[in-house]
């Protein structure tokens, strides 16, 4: 078998494939490799953040007050304006010399590092582990929020910095934090914040503080003093102990606790501590200012936070109403008796407010700080409440002598009108028939009605309710008619713009809206009372609706009502809550100063009715005659359907398309007919 013969003919090599259209020649170099790509990326992007950062920096050192920071601290001030631009008051604050580190005791700025700071002596102005373990706390708690700015921060914030809560403001915050640490001392910066935070009760600083609340300078404060004064700068104005001792003493507990946490105190030193007792020092209040600023000044303090220098604040007051306020009331026949008016529109907006005569002799507000009887101005919540139950102004009610058990309310002067409407008995303000009208739907109803449309003084669980029994300051009155004016409830008194709340305030604080019917059957009674009964010395023009009240004796007069997209309460009164003169009545003074006022206010032009006709006028609104005949006491009531006349217990009804019957033929001599006013309603 032969051997296989050897092919040494040479291998020709594989064709190659054939190259795309336009491709060029192959790259001589190796493709990156995926970490070296990655790298590149990475480092651009560093690149690009560096470079925003430094952008970042120099907006901030151009924005941020660094070099103001190193200067002075400017006192603070508010100027609070109306909302047409008028400086309606300025006022400073209560400070002191600064503090130095050197006459402090030792457990004083421990108290505010132990609950502000405790880091502080050896952070650079931020406090990355607090800031963690304040986001840590809000993740995961169910309501508390905590801080994690450091004391540098906070002296930033407060007195080189606007209140507002952006990102830019904290961002300025930090920066100025950290030029803070930089160029003073741990000690100097301590000085510079306890000399100038605030304190609540307008006061500002330590020194002023200790002096304030404990009249002392502060190198004698005591532990639980120091403690109680670092506790303030959480809410400085709700725990102010001046109003708020309970408060005040539980946050200064917790914060001698901290102090032991920290290291500063012994846990059985603590334990032998006492709470702090005061001893209030209080400046001369200054005589120049109005009764709106005082009511205003403490929430606008509030909202403008513990911020340095000169801030102007917009508030809700209309120069040009507030004037005519005043005027009216100064205008007014008033003898030695006090007046206090409030206005505001259908939201709450406040934009007048008289609190008396004469503010420069007695800044005592009675507009917001006197409680006084509403007398039948309360009715307000009577009727409400017997339509929530069904009634209508056409029901009828019994106006007669009434008792239960030992209670015997009476109308004034002795008048009643037999069985009238509802409509009849809001006009004539019955005393007996809005007892018994709370008789029947119950007294806890007409408290609920009260509550809803913002009354939150005590109210008296019993009939005598009814007739303004209990004590109730004179704006939530113009609160509760505001919400009719509104057609929702409640109504809150401000002076200051709403701030902008988040959707899930607004949900909880949203308003309810009253029943059409009830709303329309309500404002009917109003009308009817304002413009037909005892408030007609009111009316105006335009559409009036209101009410008059009169307390027992004749120790408060008052009238509330609205028209032309305002609502206004008038009182007068003495101090002393002695009686007024002449019987004074809710339809007389308070009734005119409200109409002088709001005809101004309003653009509606009018002059007071003679004062000589009024009474005359009050009269034909009510139809209320008294016929004094040898046969007792005969009511006849006058309407436009016809006439009711009641003789004891009977009771007849003549329509107005018949004829009056005559008299019988044994009728005696013609009685004699002596026409008077409805009187106005008293307190039992």
């Amino acid at each position: 078998m032969s051997e296989p013969m050897n092919d040494t003919r040479p291998v020709e090599p594989a064709p190659l494939p054939p190259r795309a259209f336009g491709a060029g020649p192959p790259s001589a170099f190796a493709p990156p490799t995926p970490w070296r790509r990655r790298i590149q990326i990475f480092g651009w992007m560093l690149a690009v953040l560096l470079a925003l950062l430094m952008i970042l920096v120099a907006w901030l050192a151009i924005t941020a007050p660094l070099s103001r920071s190193l200067k002075p601290i400017v006192p603070p001030s508010i100027s609070l304006m109306s909302a047409d631009g008028h400086l309606i008051a300025r006022r400073g604050a209560i400070i002191d010399t600064p503090v130095t580190m050197t006459e402090l005791p030792p457990h004083v700025p421990q108290a505010f590092m132990a609950i502000e700071d405790r880091r502080f002596p050896t952070h650079w102005g931020i406090d990355p582990r607090g800031i963690a373990r304040a986001m840590w706390h809000n993740l995961w708690s169910d309501g508390a929020s905590q801080g994690g700015s450091t004391i540098t921060q906070q002296l930033a914030k407060g007195v080189f910095l606007s209140s507002d809560r952006t990102l830019g403001r904290k961002a300025r915050e930090a920066l100025i934090a950290l030029w803070l640490e930089v160029w003073l001392t741990k000690d100097q910066i301590m000085e510079r914040y306890l000399s100038n935070v605030y304190f609540g009760d307008n006061v500002y600083g330590l020194r002023a503080a200790a002096r304030h609340y404990f009249n002392r300078v502060p190198a004698r404060l005591t532990v639980p003093q120091a403690a109680m004064l670092a506790g303030l700068l959480k809410a400085p104005s709700r725990l102010a102990p001046t109003g708020n001792l309970a408060g005040a003493r539980a946050r200064a507990a917790l914060v001698t606790q901290a102090m032991v946490d920290a290291g500063y105190l012994t846990q059985a030193e603590r334990n032998r501590l006492r709470p702090a007792r005061l001893d209030v020092h209080d400046d001369p209040d200054a005589t120049s200012g109005t009764y709106f600023a005082d009511w205003v000044l403490p929430i606008a303090r509030d909202r403008a936070g513990a911020v340095y220098g000169e801030q102007r604040i917009e508030t809700t007051l209309d120069w040009r109403i507030q004037r005519l306020a005043e005027a009216a009331v100064r205008r007014a026949p008033l003898g030695q008796a006090q007046a206090a008016l409030v206005a505001m529109k259908p939201d709450g907006s406040v934009v007048a407010m008289v609190g008396g005569k004469n503010y420069a002799k007695s800044s005592f507000n009675r507009a917001v700080q006197a409680r006084r009887q509403p007398g039948s101005t309360f009715k307000l919540f009577v009727y409400l409440a017997a339509f929530r139950a069904g009634m209508t102004p056409d029901d009828m009610v019994d106006d007669t002598p009434f008792t239960s058990g030992s209670y015997r309310p009476a109308n004034h002067g002795g008048k009643y009108r037999g069985r009238i409407t509802l409509r009849q008995a809001f006009a004539a303000s019955s005393n007996v028939a809005a007892v018994r009208l709370t008789q029947q739907v119950g007294v806890d109803n007409v408290i609920k009605v009260a509550r809803d449309l913002g009354v939150t003084a005590p109210l008296t669980e019993d009939l005598s309710l009814a007739l303004g029994t209990s004590e109730i300051p004179l704006i939530e009155l113009a609160e509760a008619y505001a919400a009719v004016a509104a057609g929702a409830y409640p109504v809150v008194a401000h002076g200051l713009p709403p701030e902008e709340e988040g959707w899930f305030a607004r949900l909880m604080q949203r308003q309810r809206r009253f029943s059409e019917n009830q709303l329309a059957m309500i404002r009917d009674l109003l009308s009817s009372a304002a413009n037909r009964g005892t408030g007609s010395a009111a009316a105006l023009r335009t559409s009036t609706f209101g009410k008059t009240g009169t307390t027992q004796d004749s120790r408060d007069a008052i009238f509330v009502g609205y028209a032309g997209g305002l609502v206004t309460a008038v009182w007068i009164g003495n101090d002393d809550n002695a009686p007024l003169p002449g019987g004074a009545a809710g339809g007389g003074v308070p009734a005119r100063i409200w109409r002088n006022f709001m005809s101004g206010a309003i653009n509606e032009p009018v002059e007071d009715a003679p004062e000589e006709t009024q009474d005359a006028d009050l009269v034909n609104a009510i139809a209320n005659i008294t016929v004094e005949t040898g046969i007792g006491n005969v009511g006849l009531g006058v309407d436009q359907d016809g006439m009711t006349v009641n003789l004891g217990p009977n009771r007849l009804r003549i329509p107005s398309d018949q004829p009056l019957p005559g008299p019988p033929a044994n009728a005696p001599p013609p009685p004699i007919v002596r026409t008077q006013p409805s009187g106005e309603d008293e307190g039992p």
